[in-house]
């Protein structure tokens, strides 16, 4: 039980990201720096925004510099790489090639410590793998059709820092979540010069983008990032690894509830790859918490009278 909750947190924010596809369609054509600079803003708002009634979270600032580096890595150098990456290469091959950390954090916690690699936990994470590439390929052939291109490698690096982000997370624990309010600000700052530099602003026209906006700051990219922080920090990071393949089905999904899209079947069985995986993958914290409830409902043993 002790991981269980906070591995149900860092689960949480893997929801919230099944909805990033589904409201940046909806906030409109803005650039992507532009978006960037101003949901990361929002979200961190939402983390500073409880300060009001806990003064003292403030304090969690003051930090080492290994823990700002690690911060700032994982959510500002992740998300400005991966724009670039989208824009120098097919957003689908950068997609598979991106959604590689999932895979990594797994193979990377085994070096921390008090954690072990297990074959179930490769099993599950693989099984998950082949559920996204069938998603975001649509059952299609997987492979680089021009190539490789600067993008394709951009989008490994991606993949190298937000696992690592993740896993090294784990290192400091006794850091306050709250931090991750200014992990958001900083990189609301670098994507506005981003911004300001390379791209020409567009403001949204309707209530509609506005109110995307103002969600995809606050939750996915705002709530989300605090829960899996939490969850990499006192969850199963192992266990996290494999259910974050559940993000880019979930968020094919949404969209085919909002109307953004046709039913294939793809969808079933990258659903069925991605459950077995997970299952198989969480087995020790599934049986483990099985069987003590078992052996709490259980009898004890009467003892025999001389």
């Amino acid at each position: 039980m002790k991981k269980t909750i906070p591995t149900l947190v860092g689960f949480s924010a893997i929801l919230t990201w099944s909805f990033l596809a589904l409201l940046s369609t909806a906030a409109g054509p803005i650039p992507p720096f532009q978006l960037a600079a101003m949901t990361f803003f929002l979200g961190s708002l939402v983390g500073a925004g409880s300060w009001v009634f806990r003064p003292g979270a403030i304090r969690s600032l003051r930090q080492p510099w290994k823990v700002w580096a690690t911060g700032v890595a994982g959510l500002c150098i992740y998300h400005c790489a991966y724009f670039f990456a989208i824009q120098s290469a097919p957003p689908v091959e950068v997609s598979l090639i991106a959604y590689l950390w999932p895979l990594l954090i797994v193979v990377f916690a085994a070096f921390l410590p008090g954690e072990r690699l297990k074959a179930h936990h490769l099993v599950g994470v693989v099984l998950g793998l082949a559920g996204a590439i069938v998603v975001i390929t649509k059952g299609g052939n997987v492979g680089l059709a021009n190539g490789v291109m600067k993008g394709h490698v951009i989008a490994l690096f991606c993949a190298f820092i937000w696992a690592g982000y993740s896993v090294l997370s784990r290192r400091f624990g006794e850091v306050p979540t709250d931090v991750v309010a200014g992990y958001c600000f900083i990189t609301a700052v670098v994507a506005l010069a981003l911004h300001l530099a390379l791209e020409t602003t567009v403001w949204p026209q309707a209530p509609m983008q506005w109110g995307a906006i103002l969600v995809l700051g606050a939750i996915p990219l705002g709530a989300g990032f605090y829960a899996w922080d939490y969850g990499c920090k006192h969850g199963d990071i192992m266990i996290l690894g494999a259910l974050s393949y559940a993000a880019p089905l979930f968020s094919v999904i949404v969209l085919l509830l909002a109307g953004f899209g046709v039913f294939h079947w793809s969808v079933g069985l990258a659903c069925i790859l991605i459950t077995v995986g997970a299952v198989i993958a969480a087995k020790d914290l599934l049986f483990r918490s099985r069987q003590r409830a078992t052996r709490l409902e259980a009898p004890a043993p009467s003892v025999p009278q001389a």
